[in-house]
């Protein structure tokens, strides 16, 4: 049985898993973030499981928390997202390569090569999240002083997305003509000099790369801020949101899709996927065990630093066992720090508790077997919740093997999704249009 709608399913990969604990769940591998042996064996899992996507976020400092907490952390050591994914291109087939690169903390020219470079060396399954990176120690590690204020962020990534799809279209597709003969390798009348000169930016091109097989890298973005959710309607591709509950989604969907519609953009060819924590049993009481003995596995100490880190400030002189107190904005990220005061009010949490849910994961979960986890995802395609899942996967190895091997089956038993790759392409899999060079 097929479906007018099938659902798009990424994996997000770094740190291998969200949870605080995973690296201490019996029979995970502790290095499973750092090992590259293990990373293969993972995106070879996920391509044999059909995955539209393998996902690398990235972080360009250390997490902000104290030693105490942070020597408890598995995400202190992460490979570099291009390495990574260039060794990964090799090892794989068809599965999307989606790397995180900061617009706050990166150029232009560096961006654009990278990625048209991966995109070359893969075949065609490169994607971008552009992000504007939240972490404050982040601006200590590139020569600032301070963390450049929220807005400015968003405008200046607004300005980097123009400038690198633009360098990604200096050549025309068909500039290298290469003939031998005549001895002329390129048409020079296909060559675009971009020569942008703006309020952030000042970039002459061209890019010393040919146009890639997909035109473009696939777009991707995480915000969820008002500014997220406008810079995504404008450019994105694809997005992991962010979302506890249907209705979140809901809202999420049809506030984004509504505002590319108001431009211009056809609603289809952009892709939202919440983040999704799956956690698989043979019963719904088995999964539940599950993920409580993951929730044990987070110490306090972590978990206080998390909580800090999603509100922008210090929680740990915070009592315990009371209410959160008023929490001030800050220069750190919005999304983070609504949800989780949003979460604390609809739970009534104490502090304690909600740190002990911000240690693990505290987004939206399915937890249960093959078939009710497949019976929410539906759900959430049927009614515009989502066009699919960026999973999240509880432990390394058995998470994941869980999934593929359960849960997927289970999807494409009910026509949900994909039994064999449409295509060759990240594009392909997601069903997007090769973006037309606008220069040629």
């Amino acid at each position: 049985m097929s479906r007018d709608r099938q659902l798009h399913l990424g994996a997000f990969m770094r740190p291998v898993s969200i949870h605080t604990g995973a690296w201490r769940y019996p029979g995970a591998y502790p290095d499973a973030n750092f090992n590259f042996g293990h990373l293969k064996r993972f995106a070879q899992t996920l391509e044999r499981g059909r995955f539209d996507a393998f996902f690398m976020a990235d972080h360009l400092a250390v997490l902000n928390m104290p030693v105490e907490a942070l020597k408890r952390s598995h995400t202190v050591t992460s490979f570099e997202p291009f390495t990574l994914l260039s060794a990964l291109a090799g090892a794989t087939e068809r599965i999307g390569l989606v790397a995180t690169a900061s617009t706050t903390f990166d150029a232009p020219y560096h961006i654009a090569r990278r990625f048209a470079s991966l995109d070359h060396i893969s075949g065609g399954r490169a994607g971008w999240n552009i992000v504007t990176t939240s972490n404050p120690d982040a601006a200590l590690n590139f020569g600032l002083e301070e963390h450049m204020e929220h807005g400015e962020r968003y405008d200046r990534a607004r300005e980097f997305y123009d400038v690198v799809t633009g360098l990604w279209d200096s050549w025309a597709d068909d500039a290298f003509i290469r003939d031998v003969e005549a001895g002329i390798y390129f048409d020079p009348a296909k060559l675009h000099v971009l020569d942008h000169k703006g309020p952030h930016l000042s970039v002459r091109g061209p890019l010393n790369i040919a146009r890639t097989p997909q035109g473009w890298p696939v777009i991707v973005q995480a915000g969820a801020s008002d500014s997220g959710r406008q810079l995504a309607a404008e450019t994105a591709e694809m997005v992991f949101a962010a979302g506890s509950t249907l209705a979140a989604g809901q809202r999420f969907y049809a506030d984004v899709k509504g505002r590319m519609e108001a431009i211009g953009r056809d609603r289809d060819h952009l892709k939202i996927l919440p983040g999704a924590f799956v956690v698989v049993g043979d019963t719904v009481e088995e999964a539940r065990a599950k993920r409580a003995t993951l929730d044990s596995l987070v110490h306090y100490e972590s978990a206080i630093a998390s909580l800090s880190i999603a509100l922008g400030t210090d929680a740990s002189g915070f009592d315990p066992d009371a209410k959160l107190p008023p929490i001030p904005e800050t220069n750190a990220s919005k999304t983070g720090r609504e949800r989780v005061l949003e979460l604390a009010e609809r739970e009534g949490l104490t502090v304690r508790q909600l740190a002990q849910r911000l240690g693990g994961y505290s987004g939206l979960a399915f937890v249960g077997t093959p078939a009710t986890i497949a019976d929410e995802m539906e759900e959430w395609l049927e009614t515009r919740g989502s066009d699919g899942f960026n999973v999240m996967f509880p432990y390394l190895p058995g998470g994941l093997d869980d999934f593929v091997d359960r849960v997927v089956p289970e999807l494409q038993r009910r026509g949900l999704f994909r039994t064999e790759y449409e295509g060759t392409t990240l594009r392909d899999h997601l069903g997007l249009p090769r973006p037309k060079n606008r220069f040629f």
